[in-house]
């Protein structure tokens, strides 16, 4: 968790009559796709077979994008190009990539034809169901033309990013056959909203920055000590000031479906709940000499189970999506010496409710059990970060619960290969390279799309060392964080320029874990080519 604990009219193609000879570069999974050269060059990196000679075409390379494909088939042709006479299609019952064609038609600047058949210089886009994994997609350039398909439409959306990103870094789509999955099916950002307020707009744009990037989650924390930060219904008085409405939630979630991003709603409990508390003193934890602690819940009284469970009720049905992350991280209780000497009236409600043999973090556990049995019949998978699951003791987090791994340095966090020997599914927070924490507090520093581009893999869960390959399939992905522990030390622009090119770093190892074939120097001036910045 936080450290303070620390997003097509006129257009058309270069149509060629030249025909092609197909000869095969297979680009393997441990990332010797994309440029081996200089970063305005395309070079593949082998070849499978030795192309027959042509006088019109060399053999294509890869396109360049970010992350980059996973791999491609080369061939000889003129590739693609946007001209006045393109198009975009939807192939025959695949109707439902209508958002997906009429959106890049718009960024290419050229036609949308909706449900029509191709014709020489478009881009069809359709649905293959049952060919492929989720996400997946296949982009054919051949005789002038594009055809993007997929199992999803997700799948089939990534492909339309990676034609648009070919077009801005070159201007064209080279010839031949890209197939591309990601390896890794959570990928995204998190983003603390409860510290600093971000207006829709730049909420906005983070989500189309992460759409062209072929991220799909959007974690969302919007409650914690210094404010709660969305509109509520049942418990209005804990809202800030400064909040988003349920309209304006509705609109980012909006964009965000459509954009095959999903976001992933966090109300923290029970710590971290400082702007609720002061709403709700009566619940706010105590110690026994009658001193508050700060953000932190009386979990002993039964009151503070009914209004986090109104809240998660009321909030669980504005969010749609598959995911709700119940927080469960640095509650004070268990980070003082002798916690049921310092707070036994938490002791004893353990011991009544699970035996005299249970503890505080029994009481703890049992309350991200509750919780999580709250939002499961929402439709909700419930996530939690790691500090909040503790070993031994006599109730056990249930083993549905998702790790959402930050940190091995908090009460409670374990080495990850604790979690995984257990079985447990995990997500990547690592603290080490994926946290930017305003102001820089805690001795966290800024990281650097460099370090987690040539150092961070999913497996690096903890530190800078992998865990063993064996848990790899245990590890679901990760999410790069932006958490607001000093809120004035960058503007919302600042933010979005610290966070660029270690978003872009994130997003190429998500989507391809292994060395990538760019330096870091090509990566960077590749994402400034399609980025159309410096």
């Amino acid at each position: 968790m936080s450290p303070s604990r620390g997003a097509l009219v006129a257009g058309a193609l270069l149509t060629a009559a030249a025909a092609a000879t197909i000869a095969v570069v297979v680009w393997p999974e441990s990332s010797d796709s994309g440029l081996a050269g200089e970063s305005g060059s395309r070079t593949p990196s082998r070849a499978s077979a030795a192309p027959s000679p042509t006088r019109s075409y060399p053999l294509s390379t890869p396109p360049r994008t970010i992350p980059a494909v996973r791999e491609h088939i080369a061939a000889r042709g003129p590739g693609w190009r946007p001209g006045p006479a393109a198009g975009v299609v939807i192939a025959d019952g695949s109707g439902t990539l209508a958002d997906e064609g009429q959106l890049l038609a718009e960024e290419l600047k050229i036609h949308y034809r909706g449900d029509v058949p191709a014709r020489a210089g478009d881009v069809e886009l359709a649905l293959t169901p049952g060919k492929g994994t989720p996400e997946s997609y296949t982009l054919r350039t051949h005789d002038g033309r594009v055809t993007i398909s997929g199992p999803d439409q997700a799948g089939v959306f990534y492909g339309t990013r990676t034609l648009k990103q070919s077009v801005r870094a070159d201007g064209d789509m080279p010839e031949g056959e890209v197939r591309d999955r990601p390896d890794r099916p959570q990928r995204g950002l998190n983003l603390d909203i409860a510290r600093k307020y971000y207006t829709v707009a730049w909420i906005e744009d983070r989500l189309r920055e992460m759409a062209d990037l072929k991220l799909n989650q959007l974690g969302l924390h919007f409650s914690d000590d210094q404010a709660f930060r969305i509109q509520s219904d049942t418990h209005p008085e804990v809202v800030s000031p400064q909040h988003l409405t349920k309209a304006e939630v509705r609109q980012i979630l909006g964009l965000a479906g459509r954009l095959h991003i999903e976001v992933v709603p966090e109300i923290d409990s029970p710590g971290h709940l400082g702007a609720v508390l002061r709403a709700h003193p009566d619940l706010q934890l105590r110690n026994v000499s009658g001193v508050r602690s700060t953000g932190s819940l009386d979990i002993s009284d039964p009151g503070a189970a009914k209004l986090i469970d109104e809240l998660l009720g009321e909030f669980t049905e504005l969010f749609g999506g598959r995911y709700w992350h119940l927080g469960a991280d640095e509650y004070r209780a268990l980070m003082v010496k002798d916690p049921a000497a310092s707070y036994p009236q938490l002791q004893r409600a353990a011991q009544q409710k699970y035996g005299p043999q249970a503890g505080i973090k029994d009481l703890a556990t049992g309350w991200l059990n509750d919780r999580a049995a709250v939002v499961r019949p929402h439709g909700k998978q419930p996530k939690a970060w790691n500090d909040g699951f503790f070993r031994d003791g006599v109730v056990h987090a249930d083993k549905d619960i998702e790790v959402e791994y930050w940190t091995g340095k908090e009460y409670g966090a374990r080495l990850p290969e604790e979690y995984l020997r257990e079985g447990r599914r995990v997500v990547n927070l690592n603290d080490e390279f994926l946290y930017y924490v305003l102001g820089q507090p805690n001795n966290f520093v800024y990281p650097t799309g460099k370090r987690i581009y040539e150092q961070w893999t999913p497996l690096v869960l903890r530190g800078t060392q992998p865990v063993p390959a064996r848990y790899s399939g245990q590890i679901l992905g990760g999410r790069f964080a932006v958490w607001g522990d000093l809120p004035n030390a960058q503007t919302p622009a600042q933010v979005a320029q610290g966070i660029r090119m270690p978003l872009r770093a994130t997003a190429q190892k998500l989507w391809d874990p292994g060395k990538p074939a760019l330096s870091w120097d090509q990566f960077r001036a590749l994402a400034a080519r399609i980025d159309g910045v410096g």
